[in-house]
């Protein structure tokens, strides 16, 4: 889809298109840098060029691709869906979409094999995503079905009216409660881990005891995000010398035999409709693999009664 526009007093062209498609800052970037955006019929990557007045704009939209991915021999469960949003419970060990180092069927494939209607503005690999989970990490995730569903939820996790709160099995109990601000950047020595970095962006991590097991060495804990930097609550977790069960990457040394995966969980989802308006809450229930560990060795009873939304969100009011 192509939309043009001429221009009526001097910006940047960044700037511009962000006034007149109505997109995020971020979102004009990188169509820019796809080179979907011509000035007078010249395609552009630079964000910052400077317009002058009457030059043309033209701005390439990218459209659903439909099309076939490798064979997908899973399926994913759907919590809620309409016209604008579908939110969805991720399974552990799926890459939520494509990269050059990716050779395996993602969840952006499994969208459109489904014939899903997909936002296009973050890129074709990544159609209808607003915000991902790590491969390892099941949960809840909200995908958006229209460009103007995304550009809504987009500015949801600016302002923090969109949210989750997690569920993790660490492998030394917290203190107490505990809210890390860290700053975090890539990890200077290896490239696939993130860390805590002295120049690296602000982020702001709460967690809440949950309840320990049986032999009181792991301890169920809830975690809220104030930023949503990658990694950001193993890279917070692993600076106090507390991992996720399964967390190798970052410091788990456990039996990975049993535990194949990062016991992380995004259990709560809350968001504002982009259409009607009304704040939404979604729930998913914790996967087999957890749950099976849960009852070898927590107290069920205990467990049942706390993993609830209501005692989850309670249990952060000493974080501001």
């Amino acid at each position: 889809m192509n939309k043009n526009f001429i221009v009526q007093e001097e910006n940047r062209l960044d700037k511009f298109l962000s006034l007149n498609l109505e997109e995020t800052r971020n979102q004009i970037e990188h169509l820019i840098k796809k080179e979907c955006v011509k000035v007078d019929g010249k395609t552009v990557t630079k964000a910052g060029l400077k317009l002058k007045l009457n030059q043309n704009i033209e701005v390439f939209l990218p459209e659903v691709e439909k099309k076939e991915a490798q064979e997908i021999d899973f399926d994913v469960e759907i919590i809620y869906e309409d016209d604008d949003i579908l939110v969805i419970n991720k399974p552990s060990n799926l890459i939520v979409h494509d990269a050059p180092s990716v050779n395996e069927p993602t969840l952006v494939d499994w969208l459109k094999k489904k014939n899903i209607s997909l936002s296009t503005i973050s890129g074709e690999e990544r159609h209808g995503i607003v915000h991902r989970l790590d491969k390892g990490t099941s949960g809840l995730m909200v995908v958006a079905k229209s460009n103007e569903a995304h550009v809504f939820l987009s500015e949801q996790l600016q302002d923090k009216s969109m949210g989750r709160y997690y569920l993790a099995l660490i492998d030394l109990p917290l203190k107490d409660n505990v809210i890390i601000e860290k700053p975090m950047a890539r990890n200077p020595t290896n490239r696939l881990k993130m860390g805590i970095v002295e120049n690296g962006k602000f982020a702001k991590s709460a967690f809440s005891k949950i309840a320990l097991s049986k032999n009181e060495t792991i301890e169920l804990i809830a975690a809220k995000l104030f930023t949503g930097r990658t990694h950001q609550i193993r890279v917070h977790l692993s600076s106090i010398n507390r991992h996720i069960l399964g967390d190798n990457l970052y410091g788990f040394k456990g039996d990975l035999n049993k535990i194949k995966r990062v016991y992380l969980h995004a259990y709560s989802l809350y968001l504002v409709h982009p259409r009607t308006k009304q704040r939404m809450d979604f729930l998913a229930n914790m996967p087999n693999d957890m749950n099976e560990f849960l009852n070898e060795n927590f107290n069920v009873e205990e467990i049942c009664e706390k993993i609830n939304q209501n005692y989850i969100i309670d249990s952060f009011g000493f974080a501001h």
